[in-house]
Order: C-alpha cells, then structure tokens, then sequence
C-alpha cells in the first residue's frame, strides 16, 4: 500500500491533489542568495552540510476536460553520486516496481499514467521535469506519461539547448529529448489557457522563460508557482535564490504575482516548501504574510 503523502481538496469544479513526490537538500545559502544564514535558517534550519530540505511537490487537477499533471518531481534516472550530492529521497514506497514515488502516488489515487491527459513544465530543471521519463527496469529511459501533450515555453526549450558554465547542471536532457522525440512536447508562446480554466503565465526571473500556472474554477482561484517563489519562506520580496539567472526581474515577477494573489484571493501552491503545499496570502505590517491553508 502506498504511504506517498497526497493532500487533496476542491477549487471549484477542480480536485486538487498535491502530491508529495520526494525530498531533496539544497544548499542554503544558494537557495536564500543575498540574504543572511543568521536570518533564513530561522525558518528552515540546514544540515551539517549547509543543506536545507526541499519537497518536490507536483500537483494533479482533475478538470472537467482532462486530467493535468503539473510538474514531474526528478524521476529515477540519476546514479548514487548525484543522489547524494542533492540529498534526493523519493524512491517508491509500496515494493510494487513503480519507478518513483509520483508514479506510485498517480496510481494509489486510482489513475493509469495514461490517464494523463495534460503535463505542464513550469521550467526543464531536473527538479522539476526529471519525472517526464523514467528508466524502465531493462534500462530504456521511456516517456512516463505516453498519451499526455507535454507543455514548456518555447523560451525555455530554446534556453535549455543554449546551456553554459552557470546553466548546464540544471539541465539534463534525458529529461524532455525523449518527450520531444516522442512528438508529446508542446512549446508554447507567452500566457495562454492550456485547457479550458487551465492557463500559463510567464514569471521570468529565476529562468527567462520561466512560467507558473493559474487554475481557475467556480469563481476561485489558484497558482502553482513553482521557483517564482519556491518556499513560502520565500515571501518577503528581496529573499531571491542565488539560483536565479536574473534576480531582480525575479524580484518584479514576485511583486506582481503577490499583489494579485492578494487583491483576488488566490490559494498559492508551492513546489519545494518542505511543510506548506498551499496557502493564501495577506498584507501585514512587513509586507505579505502567508495564511495556511489546510
């Protein structure tokens, strides 16, 4: 039986389930940037290492039209050594074979991977793509989810194929070759709705082509921000992760997708907040404050 953590609640018409696909332990200092140890390990301490625990958390909306898979988690294709450097736990949990534990979580909900209509990348980083494919048991790396249409910025496939020194470790092509091989990727052009109250919205920064997703439903809704904010720790607008290639557009991207939430009463979902997978947002004395959802 699978013990894959999935919380699960309405927007609307939509069912949500934020499915927990695993951990990984970045370095602190990377993800926070600027800001000091003293203050970020306040609120995610690290470890001997300097590491802090990350959650990659995808998110499964059963619409009306499809079934939509956003973000893949990091799949099951690195060796030891890359395991070990990116502190990653998320091997299956059940024994049954599932090649990682967001595959096992699809099914437990009672869903075939081919049930999966629609996958949305918000970026290609192996944290956030990696589960596009999986490698079979005969060592075949396959397509994971053979009948969905694959959706990234064309931006950022054009992006990732244009790696350098500051880039190239974040991506890694056995990720979205296959997909795009297969004839599944789907390079989009700027905001539009994927499928009908599912819509991409570009918040550059951390990426240029970066993108978050908003779901609209029964008049509520939600954003799924992947690394625009990539913990809700990340809330005060100068807290940018070194990570980002362009942080002060990070910054513009933060402002505006915070001003809306609050203003129009949006759940945020979080990717990598090792605790929170959602929440609203409301204005306090220090600027936003996060308050949980359930």
């Amino acid at each position: 039986m699978s013990t894959v953590r999935v919380r699960t609640r309405q927007l609307g018409d939509f069912t949500l389930h934020a499915i927990e696909s695993g951990m990984q332990r970045l370095d602190g200092g990377a993800m926070f940037g600027v800001v000091p140890k003293a203050l970020w390990e306040k609120r995610i301490p690290a470890d001997e290492r300097n590491r802090i625990p990350l959650a990659l958390r995808c998110l499964l909306v059963e619409t009306p039209d499809a079934l939509v898979l956003i973000e893949t988690g990091l799949g099951n294709k690195e060796n030891a050594k890359f395991l070990d450097i990116y502190g990653v736990d998320n091997a299956a949990t059940d024994g049954s074979g599932h090649p990682d534990r967001l595959q096992e979580a699809i099914a437990g909900l009672g869903f075939a991977m081919d049930d999966v209509g629609v996958v949305i990348d918000t970026h290609l980083h192996f944290d956030h793509a990696g589960g596009n494919t999986f490698r079979d048991a005969e060592g075949q790396v396959r397509v994971s989810f053979p009948r969905a249409a694959y959706h990234v910025q064309a931006g950022e496939w054009e992006w990732a194929h244009r790696n350098n020194e500051r880039t190239s470790a974040s991506y890694l092509p056995h990720n979205y070759e296959p997909v795009m091989a297969a004839g599944r990727m789907n390079l989009t052009d700027g905001d539009r709705e994927i499928v009908p109250g599912v819509s991409v919205m570009r918040t550059p920064g951390h990426c240029p082509h970066h993108q978050s997703v908003v779901l609209r439903s029964g008049g509520e809704t939600a954003c799924f921000l992947a690394d625009v904010i990539p913990t809700f720790s990340h809330l005060p607008l100068p807290w940018v992760m070194g990570y980002d290639v362009e942080p002060l557009v990070s910054l513009e991207s933060k402002r505006a997708l915070l001003s809306t939430a609050v203003d129009e009463r949006w759940l945020l979902v979080s990717t990598h907040d090792p605790e929170t997978a959602w929440g609203y947002v409301a204005d306090g004395d220090k600027g936003v404050r996060l308050e949980e959802a359930g």
